[in-house]
């Protein structure tokens, strides 16, 4: 992951790429049996800023995954913002969307790529510790599991569970970042003289020095 990337002029731009891309590798394993879509929540966060008010609108896509003929939402695929671990209306919503998919019997894959805030859910039976992105899946009526990993680890692969009579699909998530990263062209778009936005931890910060004095960026 680029922590760099967290820029607010950054991640929307990010964060659609990442889904889209994420969206289009899971489509040839879908076809006979599923079908999906890129789904969309809208709200808005307000920030007082000296005497007045920012009403700042977000757009947060999520994929969702639905048996054909029957319709019944399987899966959902949710890529996690920084506002919804930073904003209490960000973290609502996102809540209010995750409990609703659950309630409705699908299994639910996030995506935690965000360093800022807190996680929006208490995470079990692991936690994902600071300076830790996390990938959670949520099976329908099993307990979830938690991968954490830090900066310093390549993306991972995780399995993505579909309806119980078919196999998880194997997901090379790296392989998706590498392509939304490439797409848009970021390295260009980067000042990596700069600070990224979240802190890091110490040994973090140490290793992003060296990798980035080793590519001559800083």
């Amino acid at each position: 992951m680029d922590p760099f990337l967290e820029d607010p002029k950054l991640w929307p731009e990010f964060q659609h790429l990442l889904v889209t891309c994420l969206y289009q590798a899971l489509l040839p394993g879908l076809v006979d049996r599923y079908r999906a879509r890129v789904g969309q929540r809208h709200y808005f966060t307000e920030q007082a800023l000296f005497t007045s008010v920012v009403r700042e609108e977000h757009a947060e896509e999520y994929i969702e995954i639905r048996q054909r003929g029957a319709d019944r939402l399987v899966t959902v695929v949710e890529v996690l913002a920084p506002a919804n671990k930073t904003t209490s209306v960000g973290r609502q919503h996102y809540i209010d969307h995750w409990a609703a998919c659950k309630t409705g019997g699908a299994n639910i894959v996030e995506i935690d790529l965000v360093l800022q805030g807190q996680p929006p859910r208490s995470l079990s039976p692991n936690t994902q510790a600071e300076g830790e992105f996390a990938i959670t899946i949520s099976r329908a009526n099993r307990q979830e599991t938690v991968e954490s990993f830090n900066l310093q680890r390549a993306l991972p692969r995780f399995r993505l569970p579909l309806a119980g009579d078919d196999r998880d699909m194997v997901v090379e998530l790296h392989v998706i970042f590498n392509r939304a990263y490439d797409l848009a062209a970021f390295a260009g778009k980067i000042d990596y003289k700069l600070a990224p936005v979240p802190p890091l931890l110490d040994p973090d910060r140490q290793w992003l020095h060296t990798l980035l004095k080793k590519h001559k960026l800083r």
